[in-house]
């Protein structure tokens, strides 16, 4: 089993609530809510004061993690535990998804804890809720709810069914190393070994193999791609000197068969057949290297590697010459990113240790290390046409990467300076100021502006205005403001009591 036992995480105050819109006795209005993690569970819940004697409900909410999504399935059971007294209660199912109704009767006065035992298909759980007090009596529950106000100045009530229903996540934020960062562009190239030009090995004319010979198109390695003729050529012509070597194989072939016969018996001297021998194996050699190119036709070009044709040089019908360029075969698995920085980084980039790139086509942003990438190279010297200083980088093209395209780079540097950051996701703009929502409890956010620092692309220092101990909202916050523009959602919309 499992366990978590939770004292830090743990918020206990009072509040008044309205259910389903009618105006309660003020007692009957008092509730505790409290708050704790683990690390599969969420748990948010509000409950009648604990008073000795009397049944209180516990209303408690459940959310998976790191998902935050409502748990759907799995018993429950609830422990009060005071001065070694227990009481529980099991449920089998939760009362609605994700949300466990209990009711439960304290049977004596004190502080104690409540355990939470969860069973579900993928194991048994335990949460523990430390600092819950029994009550003698209504009154003194009421007395000790007065001591403790929560202000909802600027907060924003944004319930647990309505987090259910969209992508949402709350996390710390993190103090990690955060250096110096360096924003580029980068042009995407095909990386060496990865890209391979194909030439022509004679002069002629080029025929495609096929109709469908065209940029973009896959093709598997040792495929025939096209043909080069030179029959209608007077010079150099690839088809002659392809026959001329087939016909003196043949003929040296049988020379030498014909004498190593007449050799058995003596009638040839040894020189003669040696002299016979040399000439086969040379004509041999001559046509082997041209019956891999060549044919009656000419050269046939064929695919080097598996892959796909990058460009095409040449049109269908073309003359080219021994030597030149005919196709680019590219595998477009392992790409090359080329940015160049300016010349007040120089003493910096010898620190370059990762990258997050940026896709501006799709706005899609990964680290170096999910690439598989690695930082090859940078320059000693400016270029001098723009009097900036290379980087190269590798990657694995894991990613919708464009060779020939550009990406947005943010170079990240080693250090020792730590920042306190949050993913680029917790934040709203507003008129150049930046805001984010700092959770008060799983149902309850307040509206923090901020100050902030650099960016890696996916990560912004944060100056001012949070702590590393508030949890904030870093998917989602933009419906949270929405709720908060509209001022319509019911602060229980959907909860059952």
């Amino acid at each position: 089993m499992k366990k978590i036992y939770l004292f830090a995480l743990f918020a206990l105050f009072f509040a008044s609530c309205e259910h389903n819109h009618e105006k309660l006795d003020e007692h009957e209005e008092v509730k505790i809510q409290f708050t704790a993690y683990s690390n599969e569970f969420e748990l948010f819940a509000e409950a009648d004061p604990f008073i000795v004697g009397q049944t209180s409900n516990v209303l408690s909410h459940f959310s998976h993690l790191p998902s935050f999504k409502a748990l759907k399935k799995g018993s429950m059971t609830i422990r009060l535990i005071v001065n070694g007294k227990e009481t529980r209660q099991t449920l089998e199912n939760p009362t609605r998804k994700g949300i466990y109704s209990f009711d439960i009767k304290p049977e004596t006065v004190g502080e104690g804890q409540i355990i939470f035992d969860i069973n579900t298909k993928k194991g048994n759980y335990e949460l523990t809720v430390a600092n819950i007090i029994v009550y003698n009596d209504k009154n003194e529950a009421h007395e000790a709810a007065e001591a403790i106000v929560i202000s909802r100045t600027n907060a924003t009530v944004f319930t647990k069914e309505q987090s259910w229903k969209i992508d949402f996540e709350t996390k710390h934020a993190q103090f990690e190393p955060f250096g110096q960062l360096i924003k580029t562009t980068a042009q995407v190239q095909s990386a060496q070994g990865d890209e391979i030009l194909v030439a022509a090995k004679t002069n002629g004319i080029v025929m495609f193999s096929g109709s469908n010979i065209l940029e973009g198109k896959s093709v598997l390695a040792g495929r025939s791609l096209f043909s080069i003729s030179g029959s209608g050529l007077a010079d150099n012509n690839s088809a002659v000197r392809f026959l001329e070597a087939k016909n003196n194989f043949e003929k040296a072939k049988l020379d030498y068969q014909r004498l190593k016969e007449l050799a058995k018996d003596k009638i040839i001297s040894e020189k003669d057949l040696l002299n016979a021998k040399n000439e086969y194996d040379n004509a041999k050699l001559i046509y082997d290297n041209l019956n891999k190119n060549f044919n009656s036709s000419g050269q046939r070009v064929v695919s080097p590697k598996n892959g796909f044709i990058k460009q095409l040089f040449v049109q269908n019908g073309q003359y080219v010459e021994a030597g030149q360029a005919i196709v680019s075969i590219s595998q477009n698995r392992t790409l090359l990113l080329k940015a160049d920085v300016q010349q007040k980084y120089a003493t910096h980039l010898g620190q370059i240790h990762s990258a997050n790139i940026r896709t501006l086509h799709d706005n899609k942003t990964y680290t170096l290390e999910q690439l598989n990438g690695k930082v090859l190279s940078y320059g000693r010297n400016v270029n001098s046409d723009n009097y900036l200083i290379p980087v190269n980088l590798q990657i694995d093209n894991k990613g919708s990467f464009v060779s020939g395209g550009f990406v947005e780079i943010y170079l990240k540097t080693l250090t020792n300076a730590q920042a306190l950051t949050l993913p680029n996701t917790a934040l709203l703009e507003e008129q150049g100021l930046y805001f984010v929502f700092a959770q008060i409890t799983p149902e309850l956010f307040e509206k923090r502006e901020i100050k902030i620092g650099t960016t890696d692309g996916i990560k912004t220092e944060i100056l001012k205005g949070i702590t590393q101990n508030e949890r904030i909202v870093t998917m989602g916050a933009i419906l949270i403001k929405l709720a908060q523009a509209t001022g319509t959602l019911d602060a229980h919309a959907g909860h059952v009591h």
